[in-house]
Formats: C-alpha cells, structure tokens, sequence
C-alpha cells in the first residue's frame, strides 16, 4: 500500500462527485455488511480509505459482469 493512495472521507468525496460524503459515512457505519471494511485504514482515531481498494471495491458493486467484447 502507497501512503498516497490515502484519502479523508472529504478528499474522496471532492475527488469522486458521484458519492457524497454522507454516502460514505454510511458505508463506512455499515462495513462490517457491505465488504467496505477492505477500504479502510485506521490509524489512531483516524479512519483513511484506501483509494485503489476502493476502486476495486466499486468495481465489485457492478449489477451485471462488464461485457468484455466491447473493448
């Protein structure tokens, strides 16, 4: 893991428009259900997410496997 890669729940917010930061929190409340908790880091009283885990882990959310013929 890149330190790097690390986000406040206000910076991913700021960085991905589509999720607010009440969306997050909510996931983050509810990680321990939702595969959320691969994500997060915490450090001291401080809770990060992991950008790249997160992206993997939005790509997880998929309802339908990506078509891989349209490439």
């Amino acid at each position: 893991m890149d330190y790097t890669d690390l986000r406040t729940v206000k910076q991913l917010a700021q960085e991905a428009p589509f999720v607010t930061e009440s969306t997050l929190r909510w996931w983050i409340y509810h990680a321990n259900s939702n595969g959320f908790d691969t994500v997060l880091i915490k450090i001291g009283g401080r809770v990060y997410i992991d950008k790249r885990a997160f992206n993997k882990w939005l790509e997880g959310q998929r309802l339908a496997a990506p078509d891989s013929e349209a490439a």
